[in-house]
């Protein structure tokens, strides 16, 4: 993985931000000073200077024209030492990198300087890296650069370098594809950057379809078809992710792209399919909607949370459009209907659902079961798309108390296959109750913790379900060519499991698995407007992945997988093979759950699966019978991010509701049986492996204990080490970056790196 790098050789280093496949090393140097022999003066010992400094901003600024991007990188130093740091711009360029109008400056004046090519380049990072005896400086191997004049920035005082450049982009598949590493490393500095934010403006030729981040959630715009803003703001961050965003253009109703990775030619390959609508339609093509608003009012609900839940349903009604029908189903120990039966929307049923609402008020037990089959009952065209709103702050005390006959009773009320959504509020709701009611319903279930606004999640929702595009949903995968004699045929393993409808402003993502690589075609179909639509588009499944530019999708696929094993074993019981595989899913790509987060205790044996598989075994069936308060909440809120795996967060460390971020060397989140987060130092991801720390050393997941026998044992720092990370043009570099004893498959080979003989390993 690329990044900037601010190193100061006195011993302070900082990673920064920087272009695709570029990045900026500020180099401190002095001339040397030379000093007569004299004798020694009385007197106190002198106190050492204090060199350091800290990136107090990034900003980044960008338009992505078709294939071309302009990019601009202003980045604000500041010295917090009390020495002149005199500072050196380093501009690592690879090969590959189709990078022109290159222009460094600091503090607006343009640096001269002089292109290094690859060879002399690696001389030069040796060197920086036998110096500094920073390891984290390899992963520039295999990369040409640019070197400029040196520049003072004088204690205290801040210099604003800017890099400006234009870029030809990479076109894969239909998908244009912008790589920008922001990563930030403040190992040494030991302060996070103040302030990072990158806007970029794509302005296209065509429709604007695809638009996709695998690593940020972005803050997008889109005033047109054919033009988005999109814009990531992060403060205080020590390391975030590298960004990418993707984005494709196709004109017509919905378009599709396919991303697939298969890095083994022995095992299934991963993809990832993104289907997009148009941003805006003709409103005379709008689909109409049944939507039942079902509101619990029970004594529970006094106070704060029924003034919440009122003001959330005036905001739902207001939000219904004419051809839309409704109803409302108030709830406490007894049942309550706005009308008898459905409701065409206009401006007097608006009015009088409102002055409905306004009556409402808190008292009684929780009839859950009542009001679900009462709201369902009402819904009797099956022609048009219907969504039940449901919202509940407690357990079910009046009626049908047992989860699986209440879940059993909406099922079969559910004539007209109606879409749940479930809002749980607080912490004393079934948690597993709703998710098995929104699983079975194809819904979903969303939690809000006391003291967050409800109107603040019911908006988010009905944002996403104001305007369905496509209902009734299906995908279909055809390869052109049969596959290989005694295998099984093409497509396994996709998630989501069922695909819910295709809302105006959503991308419908969609992972799984894949026998063979090859052309094919890919078919999704729905109901628009009452009249049966199909969309066919070609794809190429890649045969074998040259390198890890998509191993994104491997791990997004990992992610589903995890959450749909957890789903099952929370809905059905235990099932020790799916213990098993989430077990080696964690260990493989350093994915924590609350069930398997005893792996990164550097005590326990990862080689031991059948001891870790009993771990996990008992904390799965401990933890998840545990169906209310603030653990069963927050458990079945992680299953769902992981069913989820959103577009837009960081895989290594995922920003989880009520969790932290953690990113690259800093380790991963895991999470206890709260469903609490904290970040993990004994577990790493680094590029497409995941790195556990046992007995005071690093070892790579997937090195088996048979191969601990071949292993191949060099010294950190000596030629044969250097060799290794300049090998596949520098491609494994990002895999010595550790200063502690490493133990990893490159290859065919094991090796081990062990500190060098002048250097023990620190406790």
């Amino acid at each position: 993985m690329n990044r900037l790098i601010v190193a100061v050789l006195l011993g302070c280093a900082a990673f920064m931000p920087s272009p695709v496949g570029a990045q900026v090393l500020i180099n401190e140097s002095r001339e040397a000073i030379v000093r007569l022999p004299r004798p020694p003066v009385p007197g106190p010992t002198p106190v050492p200077i204090h060199s350091s400094y800290k990136v107090r901003s990034v900003d980044v600024q960008g338009t992505l024209r078709d294939q071309a991007a302009q990019i601009q990188i202003s980045q604000v130093f500041q010295n917090t030492g009390s020495a002149t740091l005199e500072a050196r711009l380093v501009f690592p360029i690879p090969d590959s990198a189709a990078i022109s109008g290159l222009v460094l400056l600091a503090d607006g004046k343009e640096l001269t300087g002089r292109l290094l090519k690859k060879d002399e380049a690696r001389r030069y990072y040796e060197e920086i890296v036998r110096r500094q005896r920073d390891p984290a400086l390899l992963e520039f191997m295999g990369q040409g650069l640019y070197q400029t004049s040196v520049f003072p920035i004088p204690p205290q005082a801040e210099r604003t370098v800017e890099i400006r450049y234009t870029q030809l982009l990479r076109k894969d598949q239909g998908l244009i594809d912008l790589q920008l590493p922001i990563g930030v490393s403040g190992r040494h500095s030991q302060q996070p950057v103040e302030n990072l934010n990158v806007t970029l403006r794509v302005e296209a030729t065509e429709s604007i379809k695809t638009l996709y981040s695998p690593t940020h959630a972005l803050e997008v715009s889109r005033p047109d078809e054919t033009h988005a803003i999109c814009k990531l703001a992060l403060h205080g961050v020590a390391q975030p992710d590298d960004f990418r965003l993707l984005y494709g253009t196709q004109n017509g109703l919905v378009g599709m792209n396919i991303v697939s990775y298969r890095p083994h030619d022995n095992e299934d390959g991963y993809f990832v399919l993104l289907a997009s609508p148009e941003v805006r339609r003709d409103e005379a093509k709008r689909i109409a909607k049944t939507v039942v608003f079902v509101c619990d009012r029970s004594g529970s609900m006094s106070g704060k949370k029924i003034d919440q839940a009122k003001e959330s349903l005036k905001f739902l009604v207001n939000q219904l459009q004419p051809g839309d029908v409704f109803n409302i189903v108030a709830y406490d120990s007894a049942i309550e209907s706005f009308r008898s039966e459905l409701q065409k929307v206009d401006e007097p049923t608006v009015k009088a659902a409102l002055s409905f609402v306004d009556g409402l008020y808190a008292g009684g037990g929780t009839n859950i079961d009542g009001a679900l089959q009462t709201a369902l009952k009402m819904l009797n065209d099956a022609s048009r798309p219907g969504y039940v709103l449901f919202l509940t702050d407690g357990l079910p005390t009046v009626g049908e108390s047992n989860e699986m006959k209440i879940a059993a009773n909406a099922r079969q009320a559910n004539a007209t296959h109606a879409r749940l959504f479930c809002f749980g509020v607080g912490y004393d709701v079934n948690s597993r109750l709703l998710d098995r009611l929104a699983n079975d319903l194809r819904g979903q279930s969303a939690y809000v913790k006391p003291n967050e606004s409800i109107e603040t999640h019911v908006a988010a929702l009905t944002a996403k379900i104001s305007s369905p595009l496509l209902t009734e949903l299906a995908l279909s995968i055809e390869f052109d060519a049969p596959p290989p004699v005694g295998t099984a045929a093409g497509i396994s393993r996709l998630y989501p499991r069922q695909l819910t409808d295709l809302f105006q402003g959503e991308q419908l993502v969609v992972v799984g698995r894949y026998k063979t690589g090859g052309a094919a075609k890919v078919s999704l179909s729905g109901v628009a407007a009452g009249e049966k639509k199909l969309f066919v588009f070609p794809a190429q499944f890649a045969a074998k992945s040259l390198d890890e530019s998509n191993g994104f999708v491997e791990k997004l696929w990992a992610m589903r997988r995890i959450g749909e094993i957890i789903g099952e074993l929370d809905l059905k019981g235990h099932n020790q093979e799916l213990v098993d595989e989430l077990v080696q899913l964690s260990t493989r790509h350093g994915i924590l759950t609350p069930y398997t987060s005893f792996l990164a205790d550097e005590n326990v044996n990862l080689a031991d699966r059948a001891q870790n598989a009993r771990r996990a075994a008992e904390a799965t069936q401990l933890q998840l019978r545990v169906t209310d308060g603030k653990a069963g909440v927050r458990q079945r809120e992680l299953k769902g991010y992981y069913q989820r795996a959103p577009a837009g967060q960081p895989l290594s460390g995922p920003a989880v509701p009520g969790g932290a971020a953690a990113t690259g060397l800093a380790g991963v989140v895991a999470f206890d049986a709260q469903g609490e987060a904290r970040n993990v130092q004994t577990v790493r991801n680094v590029g497409q492996k995941t790195f556990f720390r046992k007995d005071r050393q690093w070892q790579d997941s997937s090195v088996r204990p048979e191969q601990l026998k071949q292993v191949i044992r060099i010294k950190q720092f000596s030629r044969e080490y250097f060799d290794l990370a300049a090998s596949h043009d520098g491609r494994l570099a990002q895999y010595l970056v550790f200063e502690e004893p490493v133990i990893l498959n490159l290859g065919d080979k094991t090796w081990q790196i062990d500190p060098p003989d002048d250097q023990s390993p620190n406790p």
